[in-house]
């Protein structure tokens, strides 16, 4: 399990240990808030075609899905 502040992923790299559609590099291109201006998801950026995929934040604590950075 990653340790990750919410409030820092913003333009965070990401690399996906199981890629779909060639999509394994993405980059946090925007962070969901709610009306308390708590953190309840990103939008990642596959930056192989640009495609965006909304997901909740905790999924990227799973070292079995996602690592930080480019790898």
């Amino acid at each position: 399990m990653h340790q990750i502040n919410p409030n820092k992923l913003l333009l965070s790299k990401w690399t996906s240990t199981s890629p779909q559609y060639k999509e394994k590099h993405f980059i946090v291109t925007k962070l969901i808030r709610d009306e308390e201006e708590t953190v309840i998801g990103c939008v990642l950026e596959a930056v192989i075609n640009k495609n965006q995929h909304t997901t909740p934040w905790q999924v990227l604590k799973s070292s079995d899905s996602w690592q930080q950075g480019w790898k």
